[in-house]
């Protein structure tokens, strides 16, 4: 993992702040963090169970087993109820999130409104912007910085090339990791920066790393959501924010044009988490990344072949379709489906997550893996990781956790690196 160098960071940021400060100054203040809400444990046994539940308008936080962990706000919870299976309260949801963190205050700087204690091993964005500078001047033979547009306020969304000419479009199959869409889930950001980490340094001494990395152009955007991270941290003390950070904030992962608010999986709703936005691509995050993975069709020919989008929590491997609960629907037959499931359960047999459809979850619709695989035929997982179930502290967990639970998928990304240029290959098929 990076080592967090706090003190070149100060420096950092003092001579780069105009460029790494928003240049957003907008006129409305966008969504504030929602307040009296009450934890809940919902037995709920399959995906029809689950997705009632995700219906009510709950803010589903995870799921281990047929439990899912929820927020309610206190009009939500007549319909938890109303659902009809089995609801235990676990309390205060704001007060659980306030104590996190607030144990031990001796190593925070006073007045600093970032990461709280117990949590400053993780990177705020000032820092990953750091980091991926140094990687820049550490491996300039094997990396290129660039900028794929700009957040809703205006901070950069960048993406790290690794390639053994990083500076050259070659005709090698190009793999994506996007991290962070949603804002809450800062461990997603460490698996970012831990495959960067993993494919740089590693390059010189690690032999299938050098083979993966000499015939693939890897491309990392550890943060797609930056103004919301930076938003669940800012106080301080934790949010549990989810969105973007435009007025009416949307669920960057409903947000995409594929089945876009077609199927009750996302919500019409400003107010609510799972808000798909006012139209398809309306966030200018989705817009980016879309934009880019447009522009890697070459000649006709889409260059990304595979991704990885991150998540956490509940310790899952996703695959298409999310919209549907059929195994196979237009743009996705039955090779196809058997290509997606036996990747994916063999990337599970190397971290131990549970492998399956994203709609065996719940339905969820406008999501990034539907676009990009019926788009663009990549092939797309979503990894949920760490823990499988924790409460309030499930999308917080101490930063003693980013080492062990970021190298607990190594070797499931480099299965991943193996077969990305062409995934039926596993299943004995060309591409």
């Amino acid at each position: 993992m990076f080592t967090k160098r706090r003190g070149l960071v100060a420096v950092a940021i003092g001579a780069c702040l105009a460029l790494l400060a928003p240049a957003y100054t907008g006129v409305a203040e966008p969504a504030t963090a929602k307040t009296g809400r009450t934890l809940f444990e919902v037995t709920a046994p399959d995906s029809a169970a689950r997705t009632k539940v995700a219906r009510t308008g709950v803010d589903v936080l995870g799921q281990n087993k047929d439990v899912l962990t929820v927020a309610a706000e206190p009009f939500q919870q007549f319909a938890l109820r109303a659902t009809g299976l089995k609801v235990k309260s676990l309390g205060d949801y704001e007060a659980q999130l306030a104590a996190l963190g607030k144990s031990d205050f001796t190593d925070r700087e006073v007045g600093a409104l970032d990461f709280p204690s117990g949590y400053t091993g993780y990177h705020n964005y000032a820092e990953t912007v750091a980091e991926l500078n140094q990687t820049v001047t550490d491996h300039p033979n094997l990396v290129k910085l660039q900028s794929i547009g700009k957040s809703y306020e205006g901070r950069d969304l960048w993406a790290l090339k690794i390639s053994n000419s990083p500076n050259t479009d070659q005709a090698k199959p190009e793999v994506l990791f996007t991290c962070n869409q949603h804002a809450r889930e800062h461990l997603t950001v460490e698996m970012c920066l831990r495959i960067i980490k993993q494919y740089t340094d590693g390059y010189a001494t690690n032999a299938s790393i050098k083979a993966l990395v000499d015939s693939r152009e890897i491309w990392v955007v550890p943060s797609v959501n930056p103004d919301g991270a930076e938003y669940d941290i800012a106080s301080g003390s934790f949010r549990s924010w989810r969105k973007n950070r435009q007025p009416s904030a949307t669920d960057p992962n409903r947000n995409w044009g594929y089945k876009w608010g077609c199927c009750g999986g996302s919500s019409g709703s400003v107010s609510s988490e799972t808000y798909r936005g006012p139209s398809a691509f309306s966030a200018p995050e989705t817009q980016r990344v879309r934009d880019f993975v447009n522009s890697r069709v070459v000649g006709g020919v889409q260059q990304i072949k595979s991704h990885i989008d991150w998540h956490t929590y509940s310790e899952l491997i996703l695959w298409p379709y999310g919209y549907t609960t059929a195994d196979t629907a237009p743009g996705l037959d039955a090779n196809q489906a058997k290509a997606f499931s036996t990747l994916g359960k063999q990337m599970a047999a190397k971290n131990g997550y549970t492998p399956e459809q994203s709609s065996d979850l719940y339905i969820t619709d406008g999501s990034v893996n539907d676009w990009m695989w019926f788009q663009h035929k990549i092939w797309s997982y979503t990894f949920e990781m760490y823990p499988t179930s924790s409460g309030a502290g499930g999308f917080y967990p101490r930063d003693t956790q980013i080492a062990p639970q970021t190298s607990r998928n190594d070797s499931a990304v480099e299965l991943f690196l193996q077969y990305s240029d062409c995934v039926p290959r596993i299943i004995g098929q060309s591409c």
